[in-house]
């Protein structure tokens, strides 16, 4: 396995692998369409530097990206998801490993977790501490575990 970072060619792949990342819970078509917006993989972010792709044997396996808060010691875990096809197989962990080293290397103490609850008991497994519950990024209405990890 190999990560690196993304390219600006891949956000439109990068985005379905996050759809269908997401899809593999059960959600049903009407809850996939309000999430397109917030499953959508930012040009900014990749010129940016902020997202990164797993490769297992030249295959885009996973995606993962940080994204700056108003907290100058935390970075959001913007996404992080691993294709259907690749779950279950370290890929995940892999890009948390990555995503934790990045944040650290870039000064931060802090990266926050809006989790689907469907991927709560990996991020408790990878050492995140459940703060409350907050208001979803994509759903209206609904909220989701909001997890920390101190860096």
């Amino acid at each position: 396995m190999r990560i690196r970072a993304a390219l600006r060619d891949e956000i439109a792949a990068l985005s379905n692998l996050c759809c269908r990342s997401k899809a593999h819970w059960g959600y049903n078509d009407a809850f996939m369409a309000l999430s397109r917006d917030a499953l959508t993989v930012s040009a900014s972010h990749v010129e940016a530097g902020d997202v990164w792709v797993a490769e297992v044997s030249g295959a885009v396996a996973g995606v993962v990206s940080l994204s700056a808060t108003e907290d100058q010691g935390a970075v959001d875990l913007d996404k992080m998801f691993v294709d259907p096809a690749h779950m279950r197989l370290g890929v995940g962990r892999v890009l948390m490993e990555f995503a934790i080293a990045e944040a650290r290397r870039r000064g931060f103490k802090r990266l926050r977790i809006l989790a689907d609850p469907n991927a709560a008991p990996f991020y408790e497994r990878m050492g995140a501490v459940f703060l409350r519950h907050a208001p979803s990024d994509a759903i209206p209405g609904r909220t989701l575990p909001l997890y920390e990890m101190v860096l």
